[in-house]
């Protein structure tokens, strides 16, 4: 007997100004499935999932609900019907706690149902943690959560509707192996009630293990619905962007004779690091691995004085340098791409002009009165957009518009225009489908050859193998080893990444 059919939709338009998002797309979820929804980023899965909360209004085509046409006026009405959503980009307060931010609008009240019952919206976010496994404190403000932690509040504040129909839209992008096994089976126990779960992800390797029908977009249109059982990874790849992408590649280049252009010795901090010491060469990309909480975003912090260091001595170029701030590091050529785009990348309701020339504005577009060389600015705005692929209308679209793919590349653009030397990469991909990876990667490469050094910091291994040339193990805020590229495998990085190394 077929499963109840929980959502369809059928015929689905959308379009922006100059942009025809979706044209004419399907997609249908059935009770008890996990129905995974692939495609290059611009592909129009996300504003697929506004659409069905509410947040944009379909142009034509219907919405089926248990049955019944609907059209969502809202995120409010989408979660009133059982339709519930986790956003790729997390929509939570900071300076509110886990359970305040898990149960807005929804909390306990007491003593005539007027004032806050604090202690009832503790006890109830911590029966809703406690079953869902989160090792989350419902006091804690989400503030101070790391990104992983705040999408573990997201997921809990969604499955906290009981609703009938769950999306996740990169649900596990900023999770750990074990934290993502540990969605794994919510979303297990979810398919088990008779839920419905459209599960969208760039990590193509998840499908086989969560997925039972994939369905995949490209440019805004429907290309085709799959069992899971019946297709392979590479035909996926092959619907979502019409080409091959090699994915097992390993850096040719040895830069073992380069020059040391970055040294760090015995870079201690406060809050975690411990007699951290390694170079970096000219030409070189150096991955730096470890589990969650092992320090690699700290030493990417403390060398851009975003962390106060404790002891030890940063050399650039033959030179110890001094970096009390960003802006001492950006003086000194190191530019850093942060895995939180959306807090400390952009700017999010400014234009990809501003965005890209933003850094760069005093040293290169401002002219002897002050004034900003608006022509220039525009102009290499332009040839960043067309180097990178960036797909937006023109530089003048508003940031926050573009997929989240395009807006990791707007960041990486401006600290190209900003030339500098040494590059920090936190998390390069994340939330980057298999295709704009494959031109990341391509970018990173060629940004070497030019002589540019590269840290890569990175959760996924086979990224780290693919593009480092030597690879920096971490543990507890310490550096447990340095590995060249052709001595590592998976096996042998987590042996260091755990301290098993014999």
């Amino acid at each position: 007997m077929a499963s109840e059919q929980l959502l369809v939709v059928e015929g689905v338009s959308k379009g922006f100004p100059g942009v025809q998002a979706l044209e004419n797309v399907h997609i249908d979820l059935r009770a008890g499935e996990v129905h995974a929804l692939v495609g290059e980023n611009g592909a129009g899965k996300s504003t697929l999932m506004k659409i069905l909360s509410g947040i944009y209004t379909k142009d034509s085509g219907t919405i089926t609900y248990k049955g019944k046409p609907v059209d969502v006026s809202g995120p409010l009405e989408a979660q009133q019907l059982g339709i519930s959503i986790i956003h790729q980009e997390m929509n939570l307060m900071p300076d509110l706690t886990v359970a305040e931010n898990i149960f807005i609008g929804r909390e306990p009240k007491h003593l005539a149902n007027i004032f806050l019952d604090k202690n009832a919206l503790v006890t109830q976010t911590q029966k809703l943690l406690d079953d869902l496994n989160l090792p989350l404190d419902p006091k804690e403000k989400v503030g101070n959560l790391t990104v992983a932690k705040q999408q573990m509040v997201e997921i809990a504040k969604a499955i906290s509707y009981n609703g009938s129909v769950i999306v996740m839209d990169e649900p596990t992008s900023s999770l750990t192996p074990t934290e993502t096994a540990a969605l794994f089976k919510i979303i297990d126990g979810l398919k088990k009630a008779g839920k419905g779960v459209i599960y969208i992800s760039h990590r193509l390797e998840e499908l086989n293990e969560i997925s039972d029908r994939i369905t995949v977009f490209r440019d805004g249109q429907f290309v085709d619905t799959v069992k899971t059982a019946d297709t392979t990874i590479a035909k996926i790849i092959a619907m979502m962007i019409g080409r091959d992408v090699k994915q097992d590649l390993r850096p040719e280049v040895d830069s073992s004779k380069s020059d040391i252009v970055l040294k760090v010795e015995g870079l201690s901090t406060r809050k975690l690091l411990k007699d951290v010491s390694f170079d970096l060469k000219r030409g070189e990309i150096l991955g730096f691995a470890g589990l969650m909480g092992a320090g690699r975003t700290e030493v990417a912090l403390a060398l851009i004085g975003k962390d106060p260091i404790t002891a030890g001595s940063i050399t650039i170029s033959g030179k110890e340098v001094k970096i009390h701030s960003p802006a001492d590091a950006v003086r000194n050529g190191i530019g850093y791409l942060s895995e939180d785009r959306k807090r400390f990348g952009l700017l999010l309701i400014q234009d990809v002009n501003f965005n890209i020339a933003l850094p760069s504005l005093k040293k290169l577009f401002t002219n002897g009165f002050g004034f900003i060389k608006t022509s220039l600015t525009r102009s290499t705005s332009e040839d960043s957009v067309q180097q990178l692929s960036i797909r937006t209308p023109s530089v003048k679209q508003t940031t926050k518009n573009l997929s989240g793919g395009n807006q990791q590349k707007v960041v990486i653009a401006k600290w190209l225009t900003r030339e500098c030397d040494i590059l920090i990469f936190d998390e390069p991909t994340r939330g980057i489908d298999v295709g704009a990876k494959d031109e990341v990667y391509k970018l990173l490469h060629a940004l070497a050859a030019q002589g540019k050094s590269i840290i890569m910091i990175s959760s996924e291994l086979p990224e780290v193998l693919r593009l480092s040339n030597r690879i920096v193990v971490m543990c507890e805020g310490r550096v447990t080893g340095i590995v060249k590229n052709s001595d590592a495998d998976q096996n042998v990085l987590m042996q260091y990444a755990t301290k098993h190394r014999n």
